[in-house]
């Protein structure tokens, strides 16, 4: 398998992880997905910086305003929550014809009196922004639930809106188990039939859909939500991918954009390859500094130094790319699940002992646990994938980008992706073809985004932040023309609710009383 330019799993892929954790590791107490703690505390007040008043829900052009004017039916859902549905254009260039639906689901503020809405988004792109609203408390501290009514949305293509659809299960299974670094000519040949089949089943499943499910349409959809809500300006936390779709936003509507927090930022002035070698990078680092603290604590069971450890790593790689090794229900880990799952557990230190287990138990033959921290990366459970997010995720990469290269092409920029990731550098490196067979065009990002006349945007990023490395995030808060940075040195994917009172202080403060940091802040 050829992996897309950019493979950015949200930070809601923590909640199927924990599932994972639950079941190995109950001797551990705390919630590990939300490893700051929560103190209850009344709502404050918001006098001294009110969210604006409702507009009129003017559209951005008038021949929209059937989406802008549109009823929305709230219904109780279960647990407190209210779920709608709402139209959009599927063409935003046609918007007499055909239409698309997507899911919301709002969490009340538990204050009882909400003084706007925060729109959420946790990545992917393709993991279902329904789902992240309605675990608010485990993503969300008390002071944020308090005031405002939190709504999530499942995206265009995504999970319970219109959803794009490419293949069976199975055919996924296969697809996910594949080489993601083929060392053969028959193997390229393999990866990119693999690749075009996928996307050829978006095209005969979808339709239409498989050309507009793109960052810039969901961005739109966006303000048509905003103004659905009755907020005149949007306030907004998104998280990984959330961030480039937040930040697309704020470049088309920069004088509707509220409060808005960009957590684990995309730097969308990159290129794929750009792109590709510092994710690369940040991979390596974070499986670096996992080994490390293993040697820390003494008798790793990895080996006796960084370089030994990550070095035993790849072999187990190079082992399972040849024999694989037994799963569970009759399944296989095979190579791509075993740097799915390895990857993983990655994203949140809280989950190093669980890798720990894995790894253990695949060194000694079994891979039971390393597949299912493969599938919970790919949402996968024993009766099959929860949701389209892994098909989203391939079909919303490839419309957003037009720079990938031909599988054959791949090789002379292997010793580059090497030096950045010794480990994972093949990996990286032919997921630059990843979008080569999709048969719907791409389409570049313009550059830098500055969002200019927008009010002040808060970019959160960490230092040993595997998906999204901290200089992308130095780099959107310098492009945009309101952005400030705030810094966490620490492990992990995202930096809010992370266990660093500082982040969450910054974070806190400007989403509630609009305290925007004086200058960047470093935590």
């Amino acid at each position: 398998m050829s992996t897309s330019p950019a493979d950015r799993r949200g930070v809601a892929t923590t909640s199927a992880l924990a599932a994972v954790l639950a079941v190995v590791l109950t001797a551990c107490s705390g919630d590990l997905l939300t490893s700051g703690e929560e103190q209850e505390t009344p709502a404050p007040s918001l006098s001294s910086s009110p969210i604006p008043a409702p507009s009129t829900r003017a559209p951005q052009q008038p021949s929209l305003d059937r989406y802008y004017s549109q009823d929305v039916d709230w219904k109780g859902c279960g647990d407190g929550h209210e779920c709608a549905t709402v139209q959009v254009p599927l063409d935003y260039a046609e918007p007499a014809g055909e239409t698309i639906d997507l899911d919301l689901l709002r969490v009340p503020a538990e204050g009882g009196k909400a003084v706007g809405s925060l729109v959420v988004n946790p990545g992917g792109p393709g993991v279902p922004g329904t789902r992240y609203a309605a675990d608010a408390t485990s993503y969300f501290g008390t002071e944020i639930r308090q005031v405002f009514d939190i709504v999530g949305f499942d995206p265009r293509g995504v999970g319970g809106s219109t959803p794009i659809d490419c293949v069976s299960d199975e055919q996924l299974d296969a697809f996910v188990a594949m080489d993601p670094d083929p060392d053969t000519a028959v193997e390229e040949r393999a990866s990119d039939a693999a690749v075009a089949a996928l996307g050829r089943g978006c095209v005969e499943n979808s339709g239409d859909l498989a050309g507009h499910i793109s960052t810039v349409e969901a961005a739109r959809d966006i303000d048509v939500i905003r103004a659905l809500l009755g907020d005149r300006r949007l306030s907004y936390f998104g998280a990984s991918y959330g961030t480039f779709l937040g930040a697309t936003y704020a470049d088309l509507f920069p004088q509707r954009v509220g409060r808005m927090v960009l957590d684990g930022a995309i730097d969308p002035s990159l290129s794929s390859t750009e792109m590709s070698l510092v994710q690369a990078k940040g991979f390596e680092t974070a499986l670096r500094a996992y080994v490390g603290a293993c040697v820390d604590r003494g008798g790793c069971f990895l080996g006796d130094s960084v370089d030994a450890g990550t070095a035993r790593i790849r072999k187990f790689l190079d082992d399972v790319e040849r024999s694989p090794l037994d799963g569970a229900d009759g399944r296989r880990l095979e190579i791509g699940n075993a740097v799915l799952g390895i990857w993983a557990p990655l994203y949140n230190q809280g989950y190093w002992p669980l890798l720990d287990s894995a790894l253990r138990s695949a060194f000694a033959g079994d891979g039971a646990l390393l597949l299912r921290l493969s599938d919970a990366y790919t949402s996968r459970t024993g009766d099959g994938y929860t949701d389209n997010s892994l098909e989203a995720l391939f079909a919303v990469n490839c419309l957003d980008h037009d720079d990938a290269i031909p599988t054959a092409q791949v090789a002379p920029r292997i010793p580059e992706f090497e030096r950045a990731s010794p480990t994972f550098g093949k990996v990286f490196a032919y997921g630059l073809a990843g979008c080569a067979q999709w048969p719907v065009p791409g389409e570049q990002p313009d550059g830098p985004i500055d969002a200019a006349g927008a009010a002040p945007i808060l970019v959160v990023g960490t230092s040993r932040d595997p998906a999204t490395p901290l200089e992308w995030a130095e780099a959107l808060a310098e492009q945009l023309d309101s952005g400030v940075l705030v810094r966490r040195d620490g492990d992990g994917h995202t930096g809010y609710n992370a266990g660093n009172p500082c982040v969450d202080d910054a974070v806190e403060s400007y989403l509630v009383s609009g305290t925007v940091p004086e200058s960047d802040v470093s935590c």
